[in-house]
């Protein structure tokens, strides 16, 4: 899929088409703003990121940036990317009939977001965290002159993307392809999550 400039753009792309098309028609009931961010549809309120929507392989789905805080009465809110991700929380559908069946509950959550966002609460990324280099990525730098120099030039910020990169795979063999992908990345000064900043 191109990357969309537009809502509709995404939406003509996508193969949940009428799935998230009714759930922005929850969404934008309510008083956030609609935006293209990363290619995708997202939704904001005074500016601050809320909730993204997109559609995947076998589901699509709402995200909340700040899902953490949601009651989650429900139970409908998983965190896709447990001891990775902090604050979000995503919900997935699998039909338009599922989404139907809870356009109430939804825009529920949507309003209780919004609630939670003019009453403050927000997680914060954490800026001091170490940066931890996996031994795949050390091994690598330490035989590579001109890609360790490269990557001692990078923002802190890069450099534990990279690294994380890495290291959250759990099989060895997809370290060492992750490590393949990411070379070319360092050598150029191109940052793992460039294009969506």
């Amino acid at each position: 899929m191109n990357q969309a400039k537009t809502v509709e753009q995404y939406l003509s792309q996508s193969e949940w088409q009428e799935a998230l098309s009714l759930l922005r028609e929850i969404v934008l009931s309510t008083s956030l703003d609609e935006t293209i961010k990363w290619g995708i549809p997202a939704y904001t309120y005074k500016g601050k990121n809320l909730i993204g929507m997109a559609g995947f392989k076998a589901y699509c789905g709402l995200w909340f940036h700040q899902g953490v805080f949601l009651k989650d009465e429900a139970k409908v809110l998983v965190n896709a990317q447990k001891g990775v991700t902090k604050a979000l929380r995503q919900w997935r559908f699998s039909s338009v009939e599922e989404i139907e069946a809870q356009k109430d509950l939804i825009k529920t959550y949507v309003l209780e977001a919004i609630d939670n966002q003019i009453a403050g609460k927000e997680m914060k990324a954490d800026k001091k965290k170490p940066l931890i280099i996996p031994d795949e990525l050390q091994t690598r730098l330490d035989s590579n002159a001109e890609l360790k120099a490269k990557f001692e030039l990078l923002n802190l910020t890069r450099k534990r993307e990279f690294a994380e990169h890495v290291s959250s795979a759990k099989r060895e063999e997809t370290r060492l392809k992750r490590l393949e992908k990411i070379e070319p990345m360092i050598l150029e000064g191109v940052g793992l999550n460039d294009k969506y900043r």
